[in-house]
């Protein structure tokens, strides 16, 4: 257990590393896994709002869906250990979604939620950088979802912290989030045992096909 005192990781104790990976090297078990949780927590947070069914169902979608762009975007960086390039493909992945979802057919309400994951409430966000409530409701759920989930999971430059220490980031950053939303999330996973979400190795070849 981590203690509530522990400092985010320094960029600069990793950015010169060959042996660091990039921002972009999930497996398909990873991504598949991320997706999952984001979508439950995202139909969760949504229902204790308040909202219909139809619309927490088209939320859970969004959240399976929300980095899909990164499939795209992951041979573009490669091996490169360069935090200032990989942060420039990183941001283009809501766009390269946003590009996925639509040409699939799904509805605007979850193309506009995919593509505004990664706004803040407070304007500093992308691809828009939309504020407050012009970032759609679907985004900004999203958003507190994706962030909690992608703290408290492994990810390819770190381990994940624990429940407590997410919190506490996500509070020092609660100028990112919708208020109202964070509220009804910090009631979500207090009321919730959040269940682990574990997948074999999995693969794709070219075609996109499961091997």
């Amino acid at each position: 257990m981590k203690c509530l005192n522990e400092k985010k990781p320094e960029l600069k104790n990793y950015q010169h590393s060959n042996q660091r990976k990039n921002m972009l090297q999930y497996s398909l078990a990873e991504q598949i896994a991320h997706g999952m949780d984001v979508s439950n927590m995202a139909y969760d947070v949504a229902e204790k709002l308040g909202y219909k069914k139809e619309e927490c169902y088209e939320l859970a979608v969004a959240g399976i869906l929300h980095d899909i762009g990164k499939i795209v975007l992951e041979k573009e960086i490669g091996d490169k250990p360069l935090i200032v390039e990989e942060m420039k493909v990183v941001r283009m992945h809501p766009v390269e979604s946003y590009d996925v979802v639509k040409k699939q057919g799904y509805s605007d309400f979850i193309q506009q939620s995919v593509l505004h994951h990664h706004e803040n409430y407070d304007g500093s966000g992308y691809p828009d950088h939309l504020f407050g409530d012009d970032i759609p409701y679907g985004g900004r759920i999203l958003r507190v979802c994706d962030v909690y989930c992608a703290l408290t999971s492994d990810r390819p430059y770190r381990k994940a912290y624990d429940h407590e220490t997410a919190i506490k980031f996500m509070v020092e950053d609660i100028r990112n989030f919708d208020l109202k939303i964070f509220l009804a999330f910090q009631k979500i996973i207090h009321e919730n045992n959040r269940k682990a979400i574990i997948l074999g190795d999995l693969t794709v070849d070219e075609r996109g096909d499961f091997v």
